[in-house]
């Protein structure tokens, strides 16, 4: 690499063109020092080239001298590791040996000390059985003087039989009892659930009712404006009828008089508006009468005008 980096050197201080000389020299001149650069690179290249070949020789003699020291250190290594693998597999053999070894004692110790455990175990149990046999004595001779005693039973195991059937119905009577306290609190959460749900819909009827009596509430109160509303309407009605009866009186009465100044014949049927047809014709012909009476001359007039 080092070689390379300075061939690489080389080569770029070779071909480094040389500085321009100045641009009044002629052509001929310049060309001719061209060539002149030209040779002396060539030349320079050729060196360079040969320097080159050599060194690569030389490389290649080094390689070659590389290799076969390389080939050499190779079989050394391979020799060397063969021959630490050889010394492990020795030094693990008497390590797993060692080993193996160590476990079965450790095994075998185990097992020693499991066995006099059980040993003192045993021991603890037959001080325990002997304990428990010198307090069984003195029911034993329970036991017995009961028997002595009563002719209802007439061996011991009679007497058990029946402390065992006692216990089993005691047991049953117990579970019957358990399950009946059971019952009886379902009973009491279902019966609290339904007295709930009552209590819940009393207050939702409470509710229905409370909203029930604001609407009568409201029905009341709009039944008394109605009421109120009807009343003053039939006193409006009532009012207006009595002005119109004493209007169809005044009108009638009027219409009377003007019957008898006329002294025509009229239908006896005619109604109201008619009767006021009549007095207003009859207003407007007294109307124009007095107008006439009271200035002839401009009623002369307006005749000769309608007459033209």
């Amino acid at each position: 690499m080092n070689l390379c980096a300075t061939m690489t050197l080389e080569d770029k201080e070779v071909f480094q063109m040389p500085e321009q000389k100045e641009d009044h020299l002629p052509s001929a001149i310049r060309l001719l020092e061209r060539r002149r650069e030209f040779s002396e690179v060539k030349q320079a290249l050729a060196t360079k080239k040969e320097e080159f070949q050599l060194k690569m020789e030389r490389l290649k003699q080094r390689r070659v001298e590389l290799e076969r020291k390389e080939l050499q250190f190779k079989e050394s290594r391979e020799k060397f590791d063969k021959f630490l693998q050889e010394n492990d597999q020795k030094k693990n053999r008497a390590i797993k040996k060692a080993k193996e070894e160590r476990i079965i004692k450790k095994e075998k110790d185990k097992e020693i000390e499991i066995l006099l455990e059980e040993c003192e175990n045993l021991n603890m149990e037959c001080k325990r059985t002997k304990k428990k046999q010198d307090a069984y004595m003195m029911y034993n001779a329970f036991m017995l003087k009961t028997l002595s005693a009563t002719k209802e039973f007439n061996e011991t195991r009679d007497i058990i039989a029946r402390y065992e059937t006692l216990k089993s119905t005691y047991n049953d009577l117990w579970e019957a009892n358990q399950i009946n306290q059971e019952m009886i609190e379902n009973i009491k959460q279902n019966d609290a659930r339904k007295t709930q749900e009552k209590n819940n819909e009393i207050l939702g009827y409470d509710k229905q009712l409370s909203t029930l009596l604001m609407s009568l509430e409201t029905c009341q109160n709009e039944a008394l404006f109605l009421e109120s509303k009807w009343s003053h309407i039939w006193k409006t009605t009532s009012q207006a009828a009595a002005k119109s009866q004493q209007i169809k009186m005044a009108t009638l009465n009027m219409f009377n008089v003007i019957k008898a100044h006329q002294r025509k014949l009229t239908p006896e049927d005619i109604t109201t508006l008619q009767q006021l047809d009549h007095i207003r014709i009859f207003g407007e012909d007294l109307i124009t009468i007095t107008k006439t009476i009271s200035n002839p001359e401009h009623h002369r007039q307006e005749e000769i005008s309608v007459a033209r």
